[in-house]
């Protein structure tokens, strides 16, 4: 069974779920922004997209950029533009075009988002900066951190220094990725086409454009059709798979034409599209990843006013526990027990174990004093914390 609604109906659940979104992440193919006659920036689609940029900031919302192009661009400057085209080069040839290209991409961007009076900070990622716990956080604070700060970020795999087995492979992915990593409401896909067809609509007269897609059943991932574009490396079978993460992270995801002169306010307008409704908040889908994705690596007993607080959505504050244990550093799971010693929650530890059980039964305050640094004020922010509706009769 297709899980989608009535394809008659006008595009304006994405419209109204884009203008909804708090933080919205953009994502920008090579075959949007490389002009393939020249092997250069296309500078007019640039611009609109930079507009696009401004409007939604005007109106509140935050807004991260995943921009693919650098090989691209990179592999015309050092002369291996046929190369990239045929998908021929050769892993180091790839980092190079990269590394030169993304000099050009990341300077396109300042000067484009500098019309508006908007920064720019480049953000280059592995897949270990969003799979490893720790680094994972350090992204996501700095990208946070520059949002809090007006700037954009734009946010492009670091293939100077990823291998072959190792990288994301395509940048619909990354963006997913980048989304569930900074609980981002809405991930838009701009693209050369305008949604998911139940076939590929250039060959096949009879495929028919869906409005929504609410679950991604097998009879949805088959429609997917292999990658267009001589420079992209993503077709609309990773968009599924980005649909995918970003669905399980309470993100939705829009797929798009971006070859409008403002893509975006043409979304919002009525625009063509496909929209991929997540069911979970990114919050609630956070939670239930750290509930029981993860295996803990120490754990902190509580006191019985602590145990009560957490049990009434509050963060644990070094005052509140009395003891920790196992070996674990800052964004490792951890359990919670109560003065019992029953697990009654998971969540990830803002401290080291060392720093921990120097700052436990102290006041927040006294943080700063005991280590020599400001750290966070609670132990485990509500935010990162599940607690369990019925208590467990075994420790961990």
């Amino acid at each position: 069974m297709v899980a989608i609604t009535d394809m008659t109906s006008p595009y304006n659940g994405a419209a109204a779920a884009l203008a909804s979104a708090n933080t919205i992440v953009i994502k920008i193919g090579s075959s949007l922004l490389v002009d393939e006659s020249t092997g250069t920036v296309n500078a007019d689609r640039l611009a609109g997209i930079a507009s696009d940029i401004a409007m939604l900031r005007d109106k509140g919302q935050n807004v991260v950029v995943v921009s693919s192009g650098a090989i691209a661009l990179g592999s015309r400057a050092l002369g291996l533009t046929g190369g990239v085209a045929d998908r021929r080069l050769a892993l180091e040839e790839k980092q190079a075009a990269a590394a030169t290209g993304q000099v050009v991409l990341a300077h396109a961007w300042r000067e484009a988002l500098a019309r508006h009076d908007i920064g720019a900070a480049q953000i280059l990622l592995s897949p270990e900066d969003t799979e490893t716990r720790r680094r994972h956080l350090n992204a996501r604070a700095t990208m946070t951190t520059l949002i809090e700060r007006g700037a954009v970020p734009v946010v492009n795999e670091n293939d100077t220094v990823a291998t072959a087995e190792i990288r994301f492979g395509d940048n619909d992915r990354l963006a997913a990725r980048v989304a569930a990593m900074i609980s981002a409401d809405m991930l838009v896909l701009l693209s050369d086409v305008d949604g998911l067809y139940t076939g590929n609509p250039r060959k096949e007269g009879d495929a028919t454009h869906l409005g929504e897609v609410t679950k991604l059943t097998d009879d949805i991932m088959r429609m997917a059709g292999p990658a267009n574009a001589a420079y992209a490396s993503g077709g609309m079978v990773t968009k599924l798979e980005a649909a995918r993460i970003a669905m399980d992270a309470g993100c939705g995801m829009i797929i798009c034409d971006g070859r409008h002169d403002r893509p975006v306010k043409s979304l919002l307008t009525g625009g063509q599209n496909t929209l991929f409704r997540a069911e979970h908040s990114p919050l609630t889908a956070r939670k239930r990843w750290i509930a029981g994705a993860l295996t803990p690596k120490g754990s902190l007993r509580v006191d019985v006013g602590a145990a009560i607080a957490l049990r009434q959505g509050r963060s644990l504050l070094p005052a509140g526990a009395v003891s920790g244990s196992g070996n674990f550093d800052r964004g490792d799971l951890i359990a919670v027990e109560d003065a019992n010693g029953h697990v009654i929650g998971h969540g990830l530890s803002a401290y080291s174990q060392a720093d921990t059980l120097i700052i436990i039964g102290h006041k927040s305050g006294e943080i700063e004093g005991l280590l020599g640094y400001r750290g966070r004020a609670e132990l485990i922010h509500a935010d990162d914390l599940v607690i369990r509706e019925h208590d467990a009769t075994t420790k961990s």
